[in-house]
């Protein structure tokens, strides 16, 4: 009998799980890319924090984003464990049980959120802990299973870290935070289906509805054209509002083209050999180092031009 994701045990568990292994529940190469863009959200909002808050508020977010990531690897644990990509994480390789994961993940959301409004303010708490439950409910127990478009939308989870970062020193949510959300909104569909075109086999055999999976190759490849079209309007966005400066400008017009070009790539291309997807890898890891270029010349403009 399948087991079900509210199950507080796990019959393949025979040893207390590793101080690792709770790491490795976080993701803690996804979460890199989360605490840089709270960072530059806080770095480039207008005020000031004691540094200890400021270190206390992205520490908040890194503790917000492994928990929502542990949620989402206790309840799909039977999924990982179908996908060679996911098998070796800790619940379906049998390392740790589901009740510590649950419990591991409820701990660290409630304990980020307080500490978030304790040190720095509740609105910056309670859109860390709009984003914790919209990743677990909305993206993961809702969207993911059902619809295609599970990514489009359940983006909006990992695009809250700059306007939490902000909203730390601030209070409130300004235009400039909201423009790095948009831009991370609409930056996550042609990441993500970059990479889903050369790992679809492991979407289709855990029965995951992933684009490629479910339109095919070809369509995944025009919606990562299309929407990295509305990416690229969104990444000159600040500029054109004037939230930002030149160094921002210059990194988002030459680091975008650069981004065209690869997806362009991408789009032109009929392969469906996942040993030769070429094109696709390249998109993928150059869309982090394309975001992480962005966020910091935001807050580069920000010491420049203050």
């Amino acid at each position: 009998m399948a087991s079900s994701p509210f199950m507080t045990g796990s019959a393949a568990s025979t040893m207390p799980a590793h101080w690792r292994d709770f790491v490795a529940l976080t993701k803690p190469r996804v979460m890199t890319l989360v605490v840089f863009t709270g960072l530059c959200g806080l770095l480039a909002a207008p005020g000031h924090i004691h540094p200890v808050l400021a270190f206390t508020a992205i520490l908040c977010i890194a503790l917000g984003a492994g928990a929502a990531a542990s949620l989402n690897q206790w309840y799909e644990a039977d999924i990982d464990a179908k996908m060679k990509r996911t098998a070796n994480r800790p619940l379906p390789a049998g390392r740790m049980d589901r009740q510590s994961a649950l419990h591991f993940g409820v701990g660290l959301s409630f304990f980020s959120v307080l500490l978030m409004g304790v040190a720095t303010n509740w609105l910056a708490a309670s859109i860390l802990a709009v984003s914790i439950l919209y990743y677990v409910f909305i993206y993961t127990i809702w969207l993911k299973p059902r619809t295609a478009q599970n990514i489009v939308i359940g983006g909006a989870a990992g695009a809250f870290p700059p306007v939490i970062g902000s909203a730390a020193v601030t209070g409130d949510v300004g235009a400039l935070p909201v423009a790095l959300f948009m831009l991370t909104f609409f930056w996550t569909p042609p990441h993500f289906w970059a990479l889903a075109l050369f790992v679809k086999t492991d979407y289709s055999a855990a029965n995951i509805p992933m684009l490629p999976v479910v339109s095919g190759e070809v369509a995944t490849r025009r919606q990562i054209w299309f929407y990295t079209a509305i990416m690229a309007a969104a990444a000159m966005a600040p500029v054109l509002l004037r939230l930002t400066g030149l160094i921002y400008g210059l990194t988002a017009l030459l680091g975008t083209g650069l981004f065209v070009i690869f997806a362009f790539d991408v789009f032109r291309r009929r392969e469906t050999d996942p040993s030769r997807m070429g094109p696709e890898r390249r998109l993928f890891k150059y869309s982090i180092l394309y975001l992480f270029a962005l966020f910091g010349a935001v807050v580069v403009d920000r010491w420049v031009f203050a």
